[in-house]
């Protein structure tokens, strides 16, 4: 549709009447010169004197012409825009950073399928986790890896078909054999702090304890807790056995509830669908949805055709008005 940015400026339009009535005319007195014999010297030039000042009057066609001219120009200045239909941008308000254990115990083969054979960890954990990130289209989803150490895989992104790819092709023990829990979280913090939504959740599974972390998990929980991450973490290993194999529950129930999240475990793969089914119902798609509609400048047109109005007219008045005076002459 075609509006004006600033139709206020239409109120300009009776400027030059206003003028007209208020401001007076302008009055000049000139030194003159008296002559005696001043109608001896008419009468010879054959000039047929007047009393007082000759003021030329405007005609109709230039009067309609001014009048044209001045509409056009504030016209101009009341910016005529062409608005175009609206382009919309759905904008994600959540992150969410899946930090996944890939430690060697993870291809442990104690998970009970579906069909009821047993698989490896990793295996289970690679169809529940890539499901789930098809199940969150308006999310902004990152990726970590964990081990020894902790492997950014991915950025927050919206290519949720290559955070499913690398989930497909995560290996137990590229890694480190060891679990570093807390700088998993220390650099899902860090992570966190490059973005600007107003939703951040990290999703921790692992299947063991921390064996390698410089930071204590406790103590980067609560960082998360000052920075407003909320963590769900999600056990899957043997709360029963030794060393580096056992599940550190105690530890996962802390790290959740100090951010404001839940601990989940999972002991086959049916638990764990589960509990994937159960973090997608409580993390809700949060989206913004941003509308702008361009506009082309229309303001060159009615300014354009008022200056070639203007131009075409009084330089076609002042040519014919040469050839006038030529002819006479």
């Amino acid at each position: 549709m075609y509006q004006l940015d600033m139709p206020w400026a239409l109120f300009l339009l009776p400027l030059p009447l206003l003028v007209w009535w208020i401001v007076p005319p302008h009055r000049e007195t000139s030194a003159s010169l008296r002559l005696p014999f001043f109608d001896q010297v008419a009468r010879a030039a054959g000039v047929e004197p007047t009393v007082g000042s000759v003021v030329p009057k405007r005609s109709w066609p230039q009067i309609l012409v001014d009048v044209l001219v001045w509409c056009l120009i504030v016209v101009a200045l009341a910016r005529p825009q062409y608005v175009e239909p609206p382009l919309e941008k759905t904008e994600p308000q959540r992150d969410i950073l899946l930090a996944l254990d890939l430690s060697q115990s993870m291809d442990t083969r104690d998970f009970a399928a579906p069909d009821g054979t047993s698989k490896a960890r990793v295996d289970a954990v690679r169809t529940v986790v890539a499901d789930f990130v098809a199940k969150r289209p308006g999310d902004r989803i990152g990726l970590i890896a964990f081990g020894d150490a902790p492997y950014p895989l991915a950025p927050f992104m919206m290519d949720h078909a290559l955070v499913q790819t690398l989930v497909e092709g995560l290996l137990p023990g590229i890694a480190g054999p060891r679990t570093a829990l807390g700088d998993t979280l220390g650099l899902g913090i860090r992570m966190f702090e490059k973005t600007t939504v107003p939703e951040r959740v990290m999703i921790l599974l692992t299947d063991g304890n921390d064996t390698a972390s410089k930071m204590p998990p406790l103590k980067a929980a609560d960082i998360a807790k000052t920075k407003g991450i909320l963590i769900h973490a999600v056990g899957i290993g043997d709360p029963a056995a030794s060393g580096e194999d056992k599940l550190d529950t105690a530890s996962l129930q802390k790290i959740a509830e100090t951010t404001g999240g839940r601990y989940f475990f999972g002991g086959d793969q049916k638990q764990l669908e589960g509990i994937y089914d159960e973090l997608d119902r409580i993390t809700p798609e949060d989206q913004k949805l941003l509308s702008w509609r361009p506009r082309i400048e229309l303001f060159h047109w009615p300014l354009g055709a008022s200056v070639a109005i203007a131009v075409s007219w009084y330089g076609l008045s002042g040519v014919l008005g040469l050839i006038r005076r030529r002819a006479t002459a």
